[in-house]
């Protein structure tokens, strides 16, 4: 197997010797000082030689000036050339010495906290990100909710009408997303070829980590399961400065050499998963950069299926978006549930979403993109709290294109009830910021997307959030199977509700079958019986819709945190 990494890193890697006795053996190789930037810190006089991109870019930092001679250090003498040609000017001698990577890194985030700090929430560019909303601009939302309500009560008739056809127009549209993901799914696939596979890259994967007290010893678990080869691997857990509950939990595990700890510095009041990946991104060393959650555990095989993948795709495929599922389905019902949605989403309707080239919206967990892309867009926005969305939209306007990889991980699968609101909540208010935000100016969204992409994102946003919003709208009508009286009797025709009651039961057929589809899929038959089920599964999103609604106008940018580590596995 073809490894492009050093010697030292692959014998660290596999056990084989520390990191300490490589660079004490490199130090006896090419007769360069070791230097310890953690006894003797590089001054604030030297570190603005340069910017901070610089000494990231190479993973260099100066450490001491000698009279004429400054001193810098590096872990990779090897590619110090270009280091000392930028850095050389006619009074000053550039000598590398010798510090360990991770010295490097840390010394680097010690002088320049703040202002990478500052440049991980404003990453995105202000045209494409929440961040400069008013208050006035967040109330939009209510004001438009309290005129409405208002109008409703001196037109009822004509309220009712607007009601009902905004419902529809929305279940239309998400109907059809949803058909066409599946007819694109059920069409024959080129196989993915491998065949004269390039020497394999080196992947960063981050895995932000929040106030997770339980999840530290079986988060290691599942990340030493990995093929991988180690010497390629570069797993960066992301803690919060402020964050002693995680701190304290991995303070007693013992973390082998791929996996490292980043902390993110405490830097006004934003604390979202975004802007703490924002901040590790520049410390990160991979081509190829993933993300898993704090519950994750991905097929040990994952990341050279994701490398496979990436030799043989497009230019323009830019990320690879893997399948999630559940490793708790038999927790109760509502894990259950949550099993089959998943699995009809991911393992169905996205696949034929990305073959027919829509707008994928990003999961949260299990996506891999190439490095130097995710840079060129700006990382996330650290203000949207459904960053992954967003993002999945910005690659699309930028003419990036996404694919599913055929492989899984699996996660925990929210089954307590005002959890699974606390979660579908904060997802349904970052579906809604993101619209927005890129709804600023349609037409340039129109020509960035193209006419296709454009009408598959109204279909994703549009019909997500009407389906959870007007959703009591479509409970009335199951009033009429019981032959009571409903609220639309008086506007519409016989014949029309006739329509309306068969185009809801259409919607409920495609939705039975994605299910089943999906659970077959991902070889949890045990769960067909319970497809039927789903229709009860779903009201609590209305709740979760509104709760979503309030939050945008009052505390849009408030990360609902999941608490992990609450069932086990059970595959």
């Amino acid at each position: 197997m073809h490894q492009k990494a050093p010697l030292g890193e692959i014998l660290v890697g596999e056990g084989w010797a520390s990191r300490g006795q490589v660079l004490t053996a490199l130090s006896d190789q090419t007769g360069l000082q070791i230097a310890d930037l953690e006894e003797t810190p590089p001054t604030a006089e030297l570190c603005a030689l340069k910017p901070v991109e610089f000494w990231l870019a190479h993973n260099v930092l100066p450490w001491m000036r000698v009279g004429p001679i400054l001193l810098v250090a590096t872990a990779r003498p090897d590619l110090f050339d270009p280091v000392a040609e930028a850095l050389g000017t006619a009074d000053l001698t550039i000598v590398p010495v010798l510090a360990g990577l991770e010295q490097i890194d840390a010394a680097i985030a010690r002088s320049y906290a703040k202002p990478l700090a500052q440049a991980a929430e404003t990453r995105v560019d202000v045209e494409q990100s929440c961040r400069n909303w008013s208050p006035k601009t967040r109330s939009v939302p209510i004001t438009a909710c309290v005129l409405a309500f208002g109008l409703f009560a001196a037109f009822p008739a004509a309220g009712l009408s607007v009601l009902l056809w905004a419902t529809l127009v929305t279940l239309v549209m998400f109907l059809l997303l949803r058909l066409s993901g599946l007819v694109a799914f059920l069409l024959p696939r080129q196989p993915v070829q491998t065949e004269n596979a390039p020497p394999l890259p080196c992947i960063s994967i981050l895995v932000p980590l929040y106030k997770e007290r339980e999840i530290a010893d079986a988060l290691i678990a599942r990340l030493q399961r990995l093929t991988y080869p180690k010497a390629l691997l570069d797993v960066i857990l992301v803690l919060e400065e402020s964050d002693e509950v995680t701190q304290t939990a991995l303070r007693d595990v013992e973390l082998p050499s791929w996996i490292r700890a980043i902390e993110v510095p405490r830097m006004g009041m934003l604390t979202t998963k975004p802007r703490a990946m924002n901040y590790a991104l520049d410390f990160c060393r991979g081509e190829i950069l993933g993300v898993w959650d704090a519950e994750d555990a991905p097929l040990p095989d994952q990341l050279e299926t994701v490398a496979r993948h990436f030799a043989s795709a497009p230019e323009e495929v830019v990320c690879l978006q893997g399948v999630l599922d559940y490793y708790n389905p038999r927790t109760n019902w509502r894990s259950r549930c949550f099993t089959i949605e998943y699995s009809g989403w991911f393992r169905v309707i996205l696949q034929g979403i990305a073959r027919l080239g829509l707008v994928v919206p990003l999961g949260g967990t299990t996506f891999f993109f190439r490095r130097d892309k995710l840079l060129e867009l700006g990382g996330w926005d650290a203000h949207n709290v459904t960053e992954d969305a967003d993002l999945g939209v910005r690659l699309s306007r930028a003419g990036y294109r996404t694919e599913i990889v055929n492989t899984a991980t699996y996660e925990e699968a929210n089954f307590r009830a005002w959890p699974w609101v606390k979660q579908r909540s904060r997802w349904l208010k970052g579906f809604m910021v993101t619209y927005l935000v890129h709804m600023r100016a349609p037409l340039q969204l129109l020509r960035d997307l193209g006419p296709l992409r454009f009408l598959g994102l109204q279909a994703f946003f549009l019909g997500t959030l009407g389906q959870f919003l007007l959703a009591p709208v479509l409970w009335v009508f199951w009033l009429i199977f019981f032959d009571l009286p409903h609220p639309f009797q008086h506007v519409i025709t016989p014949g029309f509700l006739r329509g309306c009651v068969y185009l809801f039961l259409a919607a409920e057929g495609a939705n039975l079958l994605v299910g089943m589809l999906g659970v077959i899929a991902g070889n949890r038959r045990f769960l067909l019986p319970w497809v039927p089920t789903m229709a009860l599964y779903y009201p609590l999103g209305a709740l979760a819709a509104y709760k979503g609604l309030w939050e945008l106008a009052v505390k849009p940018f408030f990360w609902d945190k999941t608490q992990h580590g609450q069932a086990a596995e059970e595959i």
